[in-house]
């Protein structure tokens, strides 16, 4: 039974492909192959023990609790039709343009991505809005199916994103097992911040490259994507700041938190969830200058607590600590009340149900996957796992390069059949620690896994996007049409990776300069 483990993973595969809930097929298949390992010999059934410490460790992880609050930010955000006043405004700004509505939906999906990073919020919401009126206006229907499902996946590659949080939480235990190995002990790691860093120039690069292509194919062939001829005319320019300022603001102030070592993730999805809630309490009919209030005293609430800390427990508060200490409480209370008066508004519009019971879902699912994936992984490297990974990688043609490209070729055919969580949890900390270790800077691996990750929104038979525009698209669009229009982004996103293998500083930059 000397390939046990490989069978193991095998048998994984198999499962998944068979449709069985994920889940209980990891589990399910853990159990059954950790019980032929302790009948065959072949794995000491001790080494189970350690898996309640792994549930305890998982469960107990700060970085992991910024999931659900970054969800509930996006599904807020998207409840309350944020989309729809960027779509309209953009569309109306870059519509005249041939190619200008596709420009419009990428750069809507860029600035979806980076205050929502729901991918499939933004594919449904671009589907019901910006589709049609493609259709309407002469749009080739597999060029704009391509570019609503392109356009909706930039929410996993532009922070914050749920992908690059649960992706540097493998990456930073594949580092620390990679140092452990080679004899380093050391306390360095790999922080979401610096995933976040490493992937803001990447995801803008690759909506650069896909504005490119728009321009390029515009010229090429115009009937693809004829100019819009809007009744409204341009926009304003107080049109255009209103329709972007918000989640412009809302995206500085979560990433400027991280980047700018003011807050940790976690602290820094709790100020967009709570962004999020006081957008859409506005958006539902509370008092604007409540809200502004509001916002305002609990901005310089963050700023004096930082600059100026009162602690009543010590024992030597002077009068001006009480003062300053009763201003605090102030200040929270008007941010509360402000806060109340959102949430208020978003209840009686059936926004903060629907974004909890979405939030609870998800998040089930991503939890119930990774504690899953953590006992694979137990029985896996039990079963000599581990030593098969590393041998099969090391005995590549190419060395260190030709084991990342066969890694990363075998991450893209994954991708045509499984989630990009269950990719990450179950393969990638198999084969990070031995990348690692070949001298791969865990960053830029880190980014180029996440580009890679990306396309399995778009690969057919199983991307999600497609799933998406599919419950989504009008009638007349087919899912042949579907799946062809995806073709040129998978391309385009390959050719991103490239981009990123060629410079590696643009994914190394900026970490260096922040970290």
């Amino acid at each position: 039974m000397e390939y046990l483990d490989l069978l193991m993973f095998a048998a994984l595969m198999g499962c998944i492909l068979l449709g069985f809930p994920v889940s209980f097929s990891i589990a399910g298949t853990a159990v059954i192959f950790g019980y032929l390992g302790w009948v065959t010999d072949t794995m000491n059934i001790g080494l189970m023990g350690a898996f309640g410490q792994r549930v305890f460790g998982t469960l107990t992880n700060d970085v992991l609790i910024a999931i659900p609050l970054f969800v509930v930010m996006g599904v807020v955000l998207e409840r309350s039709r944020i989309a729809e006043d960027l779509l309209h405004t953009m569309g109306r700004l870059f519509g005249q343009l041939r190619g200008g509505l596709g420009i419009s939906v990428v750069l809507v999906g860029a600035l979806l991505a980076a205050s929502t990073g729901i991918v499939g919020a933004t594919v449904i919401a671009m589907g019901m809005i910006a589709l049609p009126t493609m259709l309407r206006t002469g749009y080739n229907p597999k060029m704009a199916s391509g570019l609503v499902c392109t356009a909706g996946t930039l929410g996993q590659i532009i922070p914050p994103s749920t992908l690059l949080i649960i992706l540097s939480d493998v990456m930073s235990s594949a580092y620390q097992q990679a140092q452990y190995e080679q004899g380093k002990f050391t306390i360095e790691t790999i922080s979401v911040g610096q995933i976040f860093a490493g992937a803001l120039i990447p995801g803008l690069t690759l909506v650069a490259i896909y504005i490119i292509y728009i321009l390029l194919r515009g010229l090429i062939r115009p009937a693809d994507m004829p100019p819009v001829q809007s009744d409204d005319g341009r926009p304003s320019a107080g049109e255009v700041v209103g329709a972007v300022l918000p989640p412009v603001l809302l995206i500085i102030a979560v990433l400027g938190a991280i980047l700018g070592g003011v807050a940790t993730p976690t602290e820094a999805a709790s100020v967009g969830a709570i962004g999020a809630i006081l957008m859409a309490g506005v958006r539902q009919g509370a008092n604007r200058n409540l809200v502004l209030t509001g916002t305002v005293a609990l901005l310089i609430l963050a700023i004096m607590a930082g600059v100026a800390p009162v602690r009543f427990q010590r024992s030597d508060l002077t009068g001006i600590d009480y003062a300053l200490g009763a201003g605090y409480v102030a200040l929270a209370v008007v941010g509360i009340v402000a806060i109340l008066a959102c949430l208020r508004q978003a209840w009686k519009a059936d926004i903060l149900k629907s974004a909890l019971t979405s939030t609870m879902t998800v998040s089930s699912m991503i939890f119930a996957t990774i504690l899953t994936a953590s006992m694979f992984s137990l029985v896996f490297i039990g079963l000599g796992g581990e030593d098969h990974v590393e041998e099969i990688l090391e005995s590549m043609p190419g060395g260190p390069t030709g084991a990342l490209i066969f890694c990363m070729a075998l991450i893209f055919v994954l991708g045509f059949f499984l989630d990009f969580v269950e990719i990450t949890v179950i393969l990638l900390p198999l084969i990070a620690p031995g990348l690692i270790m070949m001298g791969h800077d865990p960053v830029w691996l880190a980014i180029l896994i996440a580009i890679n990750l990306q396309t399995s929104f778009l690969t057919p038979p199983f991307g999600f996007s497609l799933f998406y525009l599919r419950s989504a698209a009008p009638p007349e669009i087919t899912t042949g049409q579907i799946y062809q229009g995806v073709v040129p982004f998978i391309a385009l996103q390959l050719f991103g990776i490239f981009v990123i293998w060629l410079w590696p500083s643009l994914a190394n930059w900026l970490p260096s300069v922040v970290f």
